[in-house]
Parts: C-alpha cells; structure tokens; sequence
C-alpha cells in the first residue's frame, strides 16, 4: 500500500494543492464526478486547519487529487475523484496510499469514508485496501441516493 514520490512513475508526482491550483481542481471535479463541489467549497476547504489535498500530476496534467480530513487520528477521506481518461492507473489507489502514508506520521488509527452505492470501482479499491462496510446512509447525496459508509482499522 505504500507510496512515495521514488515509486510513481517517471515524470509523475504528489503535491500538496495550493491556490494557484484551485481551477485546475475545480476542472477536473466538473469533469469527473456528477455532482461536483462549488468553487467555493474548494476555497472553504483549502483554508480549513484540518483539510489537506494531495495533487496528482502526470507530467504537468493534473489528473487526480484526494481531499481529506485527519482529526482525533482517524482520516476523513472527503473527496477522491481521476480525470476520466485517467482512470483504471492506479491514480486513484496512488493518493489514497499517499494519504494514508502521511497521516500515519501523525498518528493516524483509522479511515473513513462514504461511497455511493452504485460506484463500484471505488467499492472495489476500498475493499482492496482494507476497508469494510459499516453501513448505510439513506439518500446521502443531494441527488437521493444512499452511500456506504466504509471504514479502516490500522
């Protein structure tokens, strides 16, 4: 599950988002998921004292990026999303790894996250990393349907 900047490849890397990025971001949200945040959730979210988003870059295309929350050691994924023409790489499964690698220097326990039942790629990565199902939301998402909740144990 590990990854570092040496294990992706050549001309690939993780960064950490800052401003200057937030359109790019933006973008790639209204490209890849449904119902995307608003440019202002973005800018909430990059000024909250407990969200960090890590950047994927394929050469100088952004094509992924995970936001999450790491608060009393448990890590809140947020939101995950791949450019599209990006997916099945391992982009997606790349971040999440990152994220988890960094947050454990901080006393990382667990990871928790929702996920729409119908999004059975994601199901499948998050099962594959460890996490289980811990339920249901009923009608989480704006559009009314429910998501799972999945979680890690380290």
């Amino acid at each position: 599950m590990q990854t570092s900047q040496e294990n992706l490849p050549a001309g690939d890397r993780i960064t950490l988002m800052q401003r200057e990025d937030l359109a790019a971001v933006h973008q790639l949200e209204c490209t890849s998921q449904a119902d995307p945040w608003s440019s202002q959730h973005f800018v909430d979210e990059l000024e909250s004292r407990v969200a960090t988003f890590d950047l994927y870059w394929c050469g100088e295309e952004l094509a992924g990026f995970l936001c999450s929350w790491l608060i009393a050691g448990e890590l809140q994924i947020q939101n995950l999303a791949t450019l599209p023409q990006m997916r099945r790489r391992g982009i997606a499964a790349k971040l999440l790894a990152h994220a988890i690698e960094r947050s454990k220097k901080q006393g990382l326990t667990s990871v928790c996250l929702e996920v729409r039942v119908t999004n059975k790629p994601a199901i499948t990565l998050y099962e594959r990393f460890g996490f289980t199902t811990d339920g249901t939301r009923p009608s989480y998402y704006s559009d009314g349907e429910d998501a799972l909740l999945m979680t890690y144990q380290l």
